[in-house]
């Protein structure tokens, strides 16, 4: 096959697996949807607009699109779905790990059979990162393994300032012990 029609079926695939729909990548305006938690507190999360949502702005464009690039061949390849989402604010919520899974659950990541998606959410000015998986996925990356990721592959590359470099090298440690 040709890499156009590949590309081109890559799409489409993701089109029909995505629960939310999908917008474009480089779209950048913040909707929000309203939901009330179990606790009643009104919570706002961000309309997903792809598989990278670059709210915070930490990425470059082309930064994005090889992520992208990346986390989109893998959920093809495993129908394993990684999303990243940088946010200048975790709204109402004290702890971002709880922000993180609440808004992978409101936007249904991974398959919904399954339950195999990660949710991974940088908030820059909080300094804070959190990873959220779903129940099928925290059978083999469980919470241990994502904190190590984190305080050994991610965090090391954000002090420097390469939030890029962090997020890759964490979303491909990731991958690499999703087996």
């Amino acid at each position: 096959m040709k890499i156009g029609t590949k590309i081109l079926i890559l799409f489409l695939t993701l089109n029909l697996l995505s629960c939310k729909g999908s917008a474009q990548e480089n779209e950048t305006k913040k909707l929000t949807t309203e939901i009330n938690s179990s606790e009643t507190v009104k919570r706002t999360f961000p309309k997903p607009i792809g598989i990278i949502n670059d709210y915070g702005k930490i990425f470059t464009e082309s930064q994005r699109a090889e992520l992208s690039k990346v986390l989109y061949v893998y959920d093809i390849e495993t129908t394993r779905q990684i999303v990243v989402v940088t946010i200048d604010s975790i709204n109402q919520y004290q702890n971002i790990q709880e922000y993180a899974t609440d808004l992978g659950n409101e936007w249904g990541i991974g398959n919904a059979e399954k339950n195999n998606g990660l949710t991974i959410v940088v908030c820059n000015p909080c300094r804070q990162i959190g990873i959220a998986t779903g129940c099928g996925t925290e059978l083999i990356l469980t919470d241990e393994i994502c904190k190590k990721v984190i305080d050994e592959t991610i965090i090391p590359e954000f002090k420097n300032g390469e939030f890029y470099n962090g997020i890759k090298k964490g979303v491909t440690e990731l991958i690499a012990k999703w087996k």
